[in-house]
């Protein structure tokens, strides 16, 4: 069955083109220039996203997904904006934002997006480690307690090494003994329960712990 997507925009230019092009690609899709709009629809239908517009006249959206959130719809939201920078990602993610996509964007990365939030959870690596955000070319690290996630300072190798060993979950990755290196330091810096580990011969591999762990099968 095709995936149901709702984009709540008021731009109507962007939005009947966002419209036009996911049908294009099999989606079903709905449209809304509200929040208000959008907020009547979701009381009738299940939709499997939503492409939520941050500025729009009116209530905005991100007052939306906080009241969305606070009512208990975890329906999955990328939320789109024309206002760049980590600082407004990481208020979207903190509002309950799967994802966050600044304009100009291309449609090929949006569909990319929506296929990743839309994954079934169940499914070996469609999702990072617990405590681990990757949104907007950033990785951000949860607080526990749910105040704003905080951005981890990568390097651009560190960063690409991380990505690699996160998409999925159970990469094993050829890199630089020292980039690795310093990626674990990080990491077990701000996240208890994941590690990097040596595959001998390899590469490295991101583990989760959910217990300790006899590291026998790997180097440290």
């Amino acid at each position: 069955m095709n995936k149901t997507v709702l984009i709540i925009d008021d731009d109507d230019i962007l939005r009947t083109t966002l419209m036009r092009g996911l049908r294009g690609a099999g989606f079903n899709v709905l449209g809304a220039d509200s929040a208000d709009t959008g907020t009547a629809i979701l009381s009738r239908i299940m939709v499997d996203a939503i492409v939520l517009d941050r500025m729009m006249t009116g209530t905005d959206g991100l007052s939306m997904l906080k009241k969305m959130r606070h009512d208990g719809n975890q329906t999955p939201v990328i939320m789109l904006t024309a206002m760049a920078g980590p600082e407004n990602a990481i208020d979207g993610l903190a509002g309950g934002a799967n994802d966050y996509l600044a304009k100009p964007f291309q449609l090929q990365e949006l569909i990319l997006r929506l296929n990743n939030i839309m994954r079934p959870t169940t499914v070996a690596g469609a999702q990072m480690p617990n405590g681990l955000i990757f949104t907007d070319g950033e990785f951000f690290v949860a607080n526990a307690d749910g105040h704003t996630p905080r951005l981890l300072a990568l390097s651009g190798e560190e960063k690409r090494l991380l990505q690699h060993l996160t998409m999925p979950i159970g990469n094993i990755v050829p890199a630089s003994p020292m980039v690795a290196k310093r990626l674990r330091h990080k990491i077990n810096g701000v996240i208890s329960d994941i590690d990097i580990i040596t595959v001998r011969g390899r590469g490295y591999k991101l583990i989760q712990l959910s217990a300790p762990t006899n590291t026998t099968n790997g180097d440290r």
